[in-house]
Parts: structure tokens; sequence; C-alpha cells
């Protein structure tokens, strides 16, 4: 094994724990919210991980991963916030901690603009 290999190995080690990581806070998180969040973020970064860690492997596959995280890069963000959009405006509840609702805030100040 060579050094490319080795660090290679060990970006998708820590790309699996970033995503064991997302997993466990999954469970914790109190709403929906707070679950896509964590999940969106966790998962774009330990994908970006363990697809960098397979480009040091196997250089020869580096364009066809990177087009694979430039994919999941560009739309995990834009389908949870999709998701989360559609939650809120069904009704989904917020968790009792939640302070503020910057959504329906602005759906307010926009009603009263005459805007919707």
């Amino acid at each position: 094994m060579n050094y490319l290999e080795i660090a290679g190995a060990l970006m998708v080690l820590l790309g699996s724990f970033v995503l064991l990581i997302a997993s466990i806070g999954l469970l914790r998180m109190p709403d929906s919210y707070n679950r896509v969040q964590v999940g969106t973020k966790a998962s774009t970064a330990g994908i970006a991980l363990i697809m960098l860690g397979i480009a040091l492997i196997v250089p020869s596959w580096f364009g066809k991963l990177f087009t694979i995280l430039l994919f999941v890069m560009l739309t995990n963000p834009l389908s949870s916030n999709i998701l989360m959009r559609a939650a809120h405006k069904s009704g989904e509840a917020l968790t009792d901690e939640s302070i503020i609702d910057q959504l329906e805030e602005d759906r307010k100040k926009n009603r009263n603009d005459g805007k919707i």
C-alpha cells in the first residue's frame, strides 16, 4: 500500500464515521426540521469524504467520483430545503425549544404588505 491508498482509506473511514454520527443525531433531534438539517449536512460531508477517499485509492475514477460528488453537493441541500418548506406549509409542528420561526414571520410580513 502506498501513501495515497492509506490516506484514501482514512478518508473513507472518516466519512463513514461522519455518517454514523449523523445517524445518531437523527435519533436525538426533537423534530423533523432539525433531523433533516442534521441529515443533510452530515450526509453531504460524509459522502464528500468517502468520494475523495475513493478517488485517492483509485485515481482513474476521479472524474466520475467528482461528478457524483458535485451532483450530491448541489441536490442534497436543495431537496432538503424543498422538503422542509413543504412540511412547514402542511403544518408540521416545531419543537417547543424552537424560539424563532423565520419562515412564518416572512409569510406574515408578506401578507401584510399585500404580496401574498
